[in-house]
């Protein structure tokens, strides 16, 4: 059995976060059997991945370790690992028998697809932070500050647009997303990036738009952003709607 981490929120027993989704995701598409245990966004998960022997992903500039969710530990072979894409990596390769998150020859591509994703995307991240301050489980939302102001190197709530420059960041990521859109238009059909199969980057944009139909209800600019591109986001989150099972 497969324990997959994912972060506690308001909504119990609801996914939210882009990147524990992408995981989530990619659990599903292969069916494999797995269940979910909430951790909360806080030193809750540094624990947890020191005690399951989940490696960290990063590090922080005084050289300590930094753990992160998404995070696995698969019992049969009593392997832990965190970050989206080396997870992805390690069910295509543990798991030969199901669906494959990278067809053959394409992990290359679909890396590439993600780092050009984050670089499109810029500091548009930013507008998800005050839905993700609401989602947070209220003890957990100074930690998420602190955390993240302490990667970015400056105070994240003063990084927080408004005016001006908060319709640019819209504006942004409206056109990352119409670049996006003619990337999917070369697909020769259908809703995915590879045509008529999911593959491990739509769920990466899957994780995303999943996050902006939780956020469009209160915000009117999340609802419109999935309306953009003839409906290319609607249609792409109704195709991944098979593999959003929460267990």
């Amino acid at each position: 059995m497969i324990t997959f981490y994912d972060f506690a929120s308001t909504v119990p027993g609801k996914t939210f976060n882009p990147n524990t989704w992408k995981t989530r995701y990619s659990l599903n598409y292969k069916q494999l059997p797995y269940k979910t245990e909430w951790v909360e966004y806080n030193e809750e998960i540094e624990r947890v991945c020191k005690k399951m022997g989940i490696p960290p992903t990063s590090k922080r500039q005084d050289g300590s370790d930094v753990y992160t969710l998404p995070a696995i530990y698969d019992d049969s072979t009593k392997t832990g690992v965190a970050d989206s894409l080396l997870i992805a990596a390690y069910l295509d390769k543990t798991y030969p028998n199901t669906p494959k998150l990278f067809p053959v020859g394409t992990e290359a591509l679909q890396t590439a697809f993600v780092d050009a994703l984050r670089s499109k995307l810029g500091s548009s991240w930013l507008l998800l932070v005050p839905v993700i301050l609401k989602l947070l489980l209220p003890s957990n939302v100074d930690f998420f500050v602190r955390a993240r102001s302490a990667e970015l190197g400056k105070p994240l709530l003063d990084l927080l647009a408004v005016g001006e420059e908060q319709e640019a960041q819209w504006k942004n990521l409206k056109a990352a997303l119409s670049t996006m859109d003619a990337w999917y238009q070369k697909n020769g059909g259908g809703p995915f990036i590879m045509g008529y199969t999911p593959s491990f980057a739509d769920f990466v944009v899957g994780g995303f738009l999943s996050f902006a139909r939780a956020a469009g209800k209160n915000i009117p600019e999340w609802r419109d952003l999935l309306e953009s591109d003839n409906g290319r986001w609607k249609k792409l989150g109704e195709a991944l709607e098979k593999y959003e099972a929460v267990v």
